[in-house]
């Protein structure tokens, strides 16, 4: 195809950024954007060129290559549901549900049809990723620590756990995405939450939480998420393997081993733009580097909800690996 035409679902602030990189690519075209906020999507389609689409349905008739899912976390499903059923390439946008039920459901989908997706895990795409990943390589990682240390988000649905699913499934789920990459999986997680919402009206997930985590390979590690700051105070983690420790954020790398210390500085909006490029290239058939396929944001999805899970319940849970990307399963079991 020499144009990928690309349909928009949502124009919030992540379907906006979206917007702005798509339009930047010579190859894509904006056909449609649809918002349950009809002046939204107005407001997102018309400087794009892009028709207002009343619902999913419209935007489909525009005959779409891709469309970008980019809702809030208690919104995914209906529209997940629909691409698939249409045979629609699509971007979701993480996490991809506020729930497991829906995301296990919506992999299943798109395992059956075999359709091409990519899920918003843009720190897949940092620089620093391979280098850290090498460095690794021979070293058995011993120690993570992992941290999302933030303020509540502007909208209102955020400080709702049914909503959003909490600052470990909404924000931290970028950290863990990195902690599955580069230290393996988790087969244990024991979490627990102040139980003081932070001092937003309705208010009901916890304003911190921690976790102790334990990996397949015996590694052990942490993980704390606050939203009780005004700033985005910090976001990332820190490893430690024999003779080496790293601490990756959006923002670079530092490494410490026996050369001494260094920094190896990231480009995030690199990284904003390369998940675009390789779904839009994957769509168009001209290349493959999507890194994030909906199965395996899945499994990111999994471990996120392990640790809200141990925070709302005071057990231990743990993680069982999925016998297929399709299976309907929850993935988890928890110990009284």
């Amino acid at each position: 195809m020499r144009q990928c035409r690309v349909g928009l679902v949502g124009a919030g602030g992540v379907a906006q950024r979206h917007a702005r990189v798509l339009s930047g690519f010579d190859d894509v075209e904006l056909v449609g954007v649809t918002d349950v906020a009809p002046e939204a999507a107005s407001a997102l389609a018309t400087p794009h060129g892009a028709r207002v689409c009343a619902d999913i349905a419209e935007l489909l008739a525009t005959n779409p290559d891709a469309v970008y899912v980019c809702v809030p976390p208690f919104a995914h499903g209906p529209a997940e549901e629909a691409l698939v059923e249409a045979g629609v390439p699509m971007f979701v946008e993480k996490p991809v549900a506020v729930d497991l039920g829906t995301a296990e459901r919506i992999a299943e989908l798109v395992a059956r049809r075999g359709l091409r997706t990519a899920v918003g895990h843009h720190w897949r795409y940092l620089n620093v990723l391979d280098q850290a990943r090498e460095l690794l390589a021979d070293r058995p990682v011993r120690m993570v620590s992992g941290a999302w240390l933030d303020k509540v988000p502007p909208v209102a649905w955020w400080s709702r756990r049914d909503r959003s699913g909490g600052p470990v499934v909404e924000q931290a789920a970028h950290v863990l995405d990195l902690v599955r990459v580069l230290a393996g999986e988790v087969t244990e997680v024991t979490a627990y939450g102040n139980g003081t919402p932070p001092p937003v009206d309705g208010a009901d997930i916890d304003s911190v939480t921690t976790a102790v985590l334990r990996f397949a390979d015996g590694a052990v590690g942490t993980l704390s998420a606050a939203c009780v700051l005004g700033w985005k105070h910090r976001a990332g983690l820190e490893i430690l393997a024999d003779g080496l420790a790293l601490a990756l954020t959006e923002d670079g790398l530092s490494i410490r081993d026996a050369d001494g210390e260094r920094h190896v500085p990231a480009d995030p909006e690199a990284a904003r733009v390369a998940v675009d490029r390789a779904f839009v290239d994957a769509v168009r058939g001209v290349d493959d580097d999507v890194r994030v396929p909906y199965a395996e944001a899945l499994a990111t999805q999994r471990l996120a909800l392990a640790v809200a899970d141990s925070a709302r319940t005071g057990t231990t849970v743990r993680l069982t690996a999925p016998t297929a990307p399709a299976a309907l399963h929850t993935g988890v079991t928890v110990d009284a």
